[in-house]
């Protein structure tokens, strides 16, 4: 412990964010600099727990006294040591981590808890700003090859540690380039893509390979006679590249000694509502991905936009909220974000006590720099101008109760609305797995939540192939997608060696938790 009485001495304390007019103004990451000092100051607040509840909250285990306490010390090189030993992307999760394991600080039971994501944050990039971030290439090669499917956190994760066993490791993504969500689902502002170009820089440097606009597994299409299936329908998180390939599943099987899927939950969730197929109406990454593509240079100018639009986001988690950010930045006129949902508690309801994650009102970044949130309405019905475009939403509000266990929402009497709407955005989350190419060439099971089935070792039923992430969990948090990335190199590795010295964060028996 730093400071015996840190806690006391010094108030929570993170970075300002930049002012809003200047903010919107550009695409850049929302947080002014934080000096050293202050961040320091903030890991003396660390009490150095007799149990760590904090270890517990993060999927990863992260050391976080440990490293709390080397930064307020001025022991960068070894809080990067810690940081890194159990969590290959601190700039990641640094960012973009709601950071449970600050809810399970001890420190919140009665007070403010440590700013451990942002403290996070600094130690990584002080690391990258020292030339602490180096290749780790292994002494020997196995000879072993293994294909990675989904270049997103849990692919990542997954191909770094077992490139790091020695076996060869090809990644195979198919949009246009690495990175899946984290690439063109998560705005500039929120992570600035060269945070993540720095990292595939160093994967390739350590010998894993991508290969990308390469789509894995033959598609089976539906019969004109028969509706799709779940998994069949349109819409995916990371659309394909307009040149996209395929390789069959079975070429993988044929050309590696292992293949791990690690794909997402990319098969959003649809709003089957009077008006759906209207224009302009859309899933949020279909909406997300081109804004994305216009910040790297690879479009002009993005083919949905909210330019003098007013825009509904329907859906109140991060992803609608990402859709909020991006919308002020291309200039709406007006954004209405609804949620089916009450309104939540500004603090802890005894329902959720510490260290339990706890459901209270969360305002992002993009939340302050304007638009309206409603809560407990639905909608019933996307109103069309007569030329086949999106001009309005109807809905109502709705109350909620808990009867069965599961939401149950009764329509409130005299509540309907209409709101007016050239723009409306589904963030509504994700139903699994995409079911058609690889998982139906495998035959591969899928859970009644609609993800792939593993057993305690990241094993489908199919030998040889493996899932984690997204894929499997399904649509979850990038800390829970790298903490099974790093699990399932570990089960490949023994898989494929008899033993693994890979350090395995989710012990079986906990897959089906978080």
């Amino acid at each position: 412990m730093g400071e015996p009485t840190g806690f006391i001495r010094y108030p929570r304390q993170l970075p300002r964010r930049r002012p809003i007019p200047v903010r919107l103004r550009d695409w850049k990451e929302v947080y002014e600099p934080f000096p050293a000092e202050a961040t320091a100051q903030q890991g003396a607040r660390c009490m150095d727990c007799g149990i760590p509840f904090c270890h517990d909250g993060c999927p990863l285990g992260n050391l976080i006294p440990e490293w709390n306490d080397l930064v307020y010390r001025d022991d960068w090189s070894d809080a990067i040591e810690r940081l890194h030993s159990t969590n290959n992307f601190p700039e990641f999760t640094g960012r973009l981590c709601p950071a449970p394991c600050e809810a399970a600080c001890v420190l919140g039971i009665n007070a403010d808890p440590v700013t451990i994501e942002r403290i996070e944050h600094d130690i990584i990039e002080r690391a990258w700003a020292e030339g602490w971030v180096l290749p780790q290439v292994p002494r020997e090669r196995t000879g072993k090859r293994v294909a990675v499917v989904g270049s997103g956190p849990a692919g990542l994760a997954c191909a770094q540690q077992l490139a790091r066993a020695g076996h060869s490791v090809i990644v195979y993504e198919r949009a246009e380039k690495p990175g899946g969500l984290l690439r063109y689902g998560i705005p500039e502002f929120k992570m600035e893509k060269r945070v993540l170009d720095r990292r595939l820089t160093q994967l390739r440097a350590e010998g894993v390979s991508f290969v990308c606009s390469t789509s894995v597994g033959v598609p089976t299409p539906a019969p004109a006679d028969r509706p799709n299936e779940p998994g069949e329908q349109r819409g995916t998180a990371v659309a394909c590249a307009p040149d996209v390939r395929s390789i069959s599943g079975r070429r993988l099987l044929e050309d590696f000694d292992a293949v791990v899927l690690a794909g997402g939950a990319t098969l959003p969730r649809d709003l089957e509502v009077p008006g759906r197929a209207l224009e302009g109406v859309h899933f949020a990454l279909e909406y997300l991905k081109p804004s994305n593509l216009v910040q790297e240079g690879a479009l002009s100018a993005s083919p949905i936009s909210a330019l003098g639009k007013d825009v509904i986001i329907i859906g109140g988690g991060d992803t609608g909220a990402d859709c909020l950010g991006t919308a002020h930045r291309q200039g709406a006129a007006s954004v209405h974000q609804l949620e089916i949902m009450p309104e939540p508690p500004s603090d802890r309801a005894a329902e959720h006590p510490w260290p339990i994650w706890p459901v209270i009102l969360r305002t992002s970044a993009a939340h302050e720099e304007g638009g309206r949130r409603l809560y407990s309405v639905t909608t019933t019905e996307l109103v069309g101008d007569g030329h086949g475009a999106v001009k309005a939403l109807r809905g109502h509000q709705v109350e909620v109760t808990f009867d069965t266990g599961r939401p149950n929402f009764t329509t409130v009497p005299e509540s309907a609305f209409e709101q007016k709407a050239d723009l409306v955005l589904l963030a509504l989350g994700f139903a699994g797995t995409e079911r058609n190419g690889v998982v139906a060439e495998f035959g591969i099971e899928v859970d009644a939540r609609g993800s792939v089935a593993a057993d305690g070792q990241w094993a489908t039923n199919i030998d040889g192939v493996f899932v984690c992430g997204d894929q499997t969990r399904g649509q979850s948090l990038i800390v829970w997608a790298i903490a099974e990335g790093r699990s399932a190199a570990a089960a490949v590795d023994a898989w494929l060696m008899g033993e693994s010295a890979l350090p395995n964060p989710i012990e079986p028996g906990q897959l089906a938790l978080g």
